[in-house]
């Protein structure tokens, strides 16, 4: 028998349902020879399409193979997933009295169905999902009898979707898995920056962001973070009454001796660890970067090399600071001076859903992309106010998947969540911090942070891999 052959046609991505069955309809069948398929074959890791580039398993892995390996040839010594709580609806909410209140009871809940199950009355939880939300830690914690009490040292902030900020409760008992954060975040004051980037298998291509506080699993896809520290609880052998008692961690360098060496080598004596930090996150937003290895990091953690030139590298490492102190702190950012808004002097800041202007500009079906098409260069912050002459080019900054502005356009919305009847209202976030403009001035900054982003972008240094 002779082997099969398989034959490909790429028809695009992002393709709508109508635009496929249309392309169907009109080639027929794949005997047609206008369809100008191409015979395809594996190559050596089984790719058949989107197929690696030979040169990036030649690259500096950014991970090391072993957890906190100080020897290791990598940039970092560790790495950790982000949160997975497993019940979102119940540890993150804009409003921080909420969010106890929530934690209150979910625990109280849990206590009680513990009761129940070790006095024998019931063989299994209730399943109450407007008290709480069971996984398989919970029901591992009844089968030992853990009793959960409440820590008030666990209320963080959580960077939860990009550009989004949420009070988050930390507590190992009400997450599924924290993985290696308690040691990047040890206490709620603790200093640190993570350089998040989307994890292997992700479509939506590369994406990264710099944070510093705890974030989501689901933050820019399925999350990996890489950090500046990590930090390592003192084993207290016996008390010392001039010990500090609140400098019960220390810090380690999370950037390997390895990369340190390799780059003092290359770039001079005065590189240091925070440089190279900056370095890998200038170059991971390099677009050169992004287009060459586009298949390799659909299927792996980014590899990087060191770049020949000196002055590329300190080039890429200047613009990853940059890059860092616009999207640590874009909350801060200025208006665009073009941009205007129309309606402030109403006093309404209040926003049910943030959406975009819509033109109609003929007739037809909206399959046939004949009417509804959207203007973005203003947005319909609510019924009163309007944001007006946003650049289109602010869109061009892409975090997985969508522009920033949609981030949070998308994510600044009043919900409820269906199972546990929790509302999550972000205008709470506004009242509790004092500030009722403080969406409006968000998706301000926002456009400005875009901006500024896709102008440092451009100016990355040109690097050939090829």
């Amino acid at each position: 028998m002779n082997k099969a052959e398989i034959f490909y046609k790429d028809i695009g991505d992002y393709l709508s349902r109508e635009e496929k069955l249309r392309i169907v309809k009109e080639d027929r069948s794949i005997r047609n020879h206008d369809l100008k398929m191409t015979r395809i074959k594996p190559n050596k890791h089984g790719d058949w399409i989107n197929k690696r580039n030979s040169i990036f398993s030649d690259l500096i892995p950014l991970e090391s193979e072993k957890k906190f390996d100080t020897q290791a040839h990598s940039f970092f010594v560790c790495l950790s997933g982000s949160i997975v709580s497993s019940r979102d609806a119940w540890c993150y909410n804009f409003s921080k009295s909420k969010l106890q209140k929530n934690i209150k009871k979910t625990i109280q809940y849990y206590n009680e169905q513990r009761k129940l199950i070790i006095a024998g009355k019931v063989v299994e939880p209730s399943r109450d999902s407007t008290k709480g939300s069971w996984s398989r830690d919970w029901l591992n914690y009844i089968k030992k009898n853990v009793v959960i009490k409440e820590d008030e040292n666990e209320y963080r902030i959580s960077q939860y979707r990009p550009f989004v900020k949420c009070n988050f409760y930390f507590a190992d008992e009400l997450n599924q898995e924290r993985y290696q954060m308690s040691k990047f975040f040890p206490k709620n004051n603790s200093q640190n920056l993570t350089i998040c980037v989307s994890c292997a298998g992700t479509k939506k291509g590369l994406s990264v962001f710099i944070c510093d506080n705890v974030s989501d699993y689901h933050f820019i896809g399925d999350t990996q973070c890489f950090p500046l520290y990590w930090y390592q609880k003192k084993e207290k052998i016996q008390n010392n009454l001039f010990e500090n008692s609140g400098d019960d961690y220390i810090r380690h360098d999370a950037i390997s001796d390895f990369i340190l060496d390799q780059t003092k080598t290359r770039y001079g004596g005065r590189v240091t660890k925070e440089d190279i930090f900056y370095y890998v996150y200038g170059i991971l937003h390099s677009p050169d970067y992004r287009i060459t290895f586009a298949n390799d990091l659909k299927k792996m953690l980014p590899r990087l090399s060191l770049v020949e030139k000196p002055a590329d590298f300190w080039a890429f490492s200047e613009a990853g600071r940059k890059l860092a102190d616009l999207h640590l702190n874009y909350e801060e950012q200025k208006n665009q001076e073009d941009v205007t808004v129309s309606g402030m002097e109403k006093g309404n800041f209040t926003v049910e859903k943030m959406r975009f202007t819509t033109k109609k500009w003929g007739e037809g079906k909206w399959s046939e992309g004949k009417w509804g098409e959207l203007k973005k260069d203003a947005i319909v912050y609510n019924s009163y106010i309007t944001i007006s002459n946003i650049p289109l080019k602010a869109y061009e900054y892409i975090v997985n998947g969508k522009s920033a502005i949609e981030w949070v356009m998308e994510r600044y919305a009043v919900t409820t969540h269906k199972e546990s009847g929790i509302k999550n209202d972000p205008n709470d976030w506004a009242v509790e911090h004092e500030n009722p403009q403080y969406i409006l001035d968000l998706l301000l900054s926002v456009i400005t942070v875009s901006m500024k982003t896709v102008d440092i972008i451009a100016g990355l240094p040109k690097v050939e891999w090829e």
